[in-house]
């Protein structure tokens, strides 16, 4: 096997250029964010910034897809960084940034939201209730009696936008999410994931690794047709684009959707140990794990 050098990590020339003569036909192009397109200090490099212009030259469309809502998107991706679309909040919502239109939205139905407010509470959960895409940037919250400290920091994050959760009164609204947050234990997440997903057939748990403390998952609950890979699938039938011609990078459990979904599939090398068997590899979100991935379609 042939082998790349990137600063002290190898990478195979496949993982790099992995099917360079079927890429020429690339017609849109997904990442992630944080940890992907983002360096760690949330800024934008030059190079990838520079891989994107490249894109659009070559008309190739390009899609974020990120667990962020869209006003945290707008925190760290300017109005001139040249994206096509945002599958924001895990694909429950679409927006087209260049027209600043809402285009797509999927919520949790009020009846479910209802029944699992009320679940949450009994189980005695500290959880996260966002309100309806695309405002679901308002949330409510719940404090169960076990303090959690990655609770209380995402909600130092969030305080301006949130508010205790009502503690009577059925619930009145349908909403986009709920958050939990968990040890980063395997069998607990698994254990977590199929209860709540026993309780209805209109949602589907992701899990998420905490970007704000190590050693944490976020629960992220949703309804059952929200996915970053259903997202960029709407964004390919809308452009009637086969899912053959598309590109995707990622380097989280809440990007496999995703990775699935695409035909040319890639994580960064600070992805997690579990899975970085599952796709070709590219180096970290530090070393322009972007720009990298994409350079065989600039050529």
């Amino acid at each position: 096997m042939t082998w790349g050098q990137f600063g002290e990590k190898k990478y195979s020339i496949k993982s790099i250029i992995f099917g360079l003569m079927d890429m020429k036909n690339i017609k849109l192009v997904a990442t992630d964010l944080d940890g992907t397109f983002l360096k760690d200090d949330r800024s934008v490099s030059q190079e990838n910034l520079r891989a994107l212009h490249l894109l659009g030259k070559k008309q190739i469309v390009r899609v974020v897809a990120t667990g962020r809502n869209l006003r945290k998107v707008t925190e760290v991706i300017a109005r001139d960084v040249p994206f096509d679309y945002i599958v924001y909040s895990s694909g429950a919502g679409i927006f087209d940034w260049k027209k600043q239109e809402h285009i797509f939205h999927q919520n949790i139905g009020q009846e479910t939201a209802s029944h699992l407010v009320e679940y949450f509470r009994q189980k005695d959960y500290n959880f996260y209730a966002f309100a309806p895409a695309p405002e679901n940037h308002r949330l409510w919250y719940h404090k169960g009696t076990q303090d959690c400290e990655e609770f209380n920091r995402y909600f130092s994050f969030h305080n301006s936008f949130s508010e205790p959760l009502p503690e009577n009164g059925k619930w009145e609204s349908g909403l986009c999410q709920f958050m939990l947050i968990i040890p980063e234990d395997d069998s607990i997440f698994e254990q977590v994931k199929n209860e709540i997903e026993g309780q209805h057939n209109e949602i589907r748990v992701i899990r998420s690794s905490s970007p704000v403390t190590k050693g944490y998952i976020w629960v992220e609950v949703f309804h059952r047709e929200v996915s970053k890979g259903n997202g960029v699938k709407h964004v390919c039938n809308l452009l009637h684009i086969h899912p053959g011609e598309t590109f995707g990078i990622g380097n989280d459990y809440n990007d496999l959707d995703l990775l699935d979904f695409t035909a040319h599939s890639f994580l960064t090398e600070n992805a997690p140990e579990q899975i970085k068997s599952r796709f070709h590899a590219v180096p970290s979100n530090e070393d322009d794990a972007f720009a990298h991935a994409v350079q065989p379609l600039l050529e």
